[in-house]
């Protein structure tokens, strides 16, 4: 089994990019849980996401407490967030940043997610609409599933122009990170 932990802002898509994940997986045959962690929380603040996937069902509902990734939807988030009191050192972490970023004892990959969210005009009330980007990104940099099977998840989510718009951002995130 492995776990991984998806810390956004609300309104950023966080909950909806673990169920896509989630989604994705099942139609590579996997087993999957999309676990939001909020309560009663407002556009801008801090939320948890986790998502679990494995090869057997999976019996257990809880909180991720040791993840193989970190996927964090803003890098002002780590101004927040201690990542170390999260996970264990060694755990690698995928960051939207339009640079590099270092976090000691981690192996980081970073997407320009919300470059591409602009670039495509996906953005709602003035926020830059990431989880596409960052769902695609952490896909291919976690090993969770192709980007056809992203794509055909986002179906469930999506219609229409909307649609259109968010495979384009996931093929945009699929080959830009790094």
């Amino acid at each position: 089994m492995r776990e991984y932990i998806i810390i956004s802002r609300g309104g950023q898509g966080g909950v909806t990019a673990s169920r896509i994940l989630a989604s994705a997986v099942a139609l590579e045959g996997g087993w999957a849980q999309a676990i939001p962690e909020f309560g009663a929380e407002r556009r801008g603040a801090i939320v948890k996401s986790y998502l679990r996937i494995s090869d057997k069902p999976i019996l257990r509902h809880s909180i991720v407490k040791t993840p193989h990734g970190v996927s964090i939807f803003s890098s002002k988030i780590l101004e927040l967030v201690d990542i170390n009191t999260l996970t264990p050192p060694g755990i690698p972490i995928l960051i939207n940043s339009r640079g590099r970023i270092e976090v000691k004892d981690r192996t980081v990959y970073t997407i320009d997610a919300t470059g591409i969210a602009l670039k495509l005009g996906l953005v709602i009330a003035g926020w830059p609409l990431v989880n596409i980007p960052m769902a695609s990104a952490m896909a291919k940099v976690f090993n969770i599933a192709s980007l056809d099977n992203i794509i055909e998840a986002m179906g469930e989510y999506f219609r229409g122009k909307l649609l259109e718009l968010n495979i384009e951002a996931a093929k945009l995130a699929w080959s830009s990170v790094g």
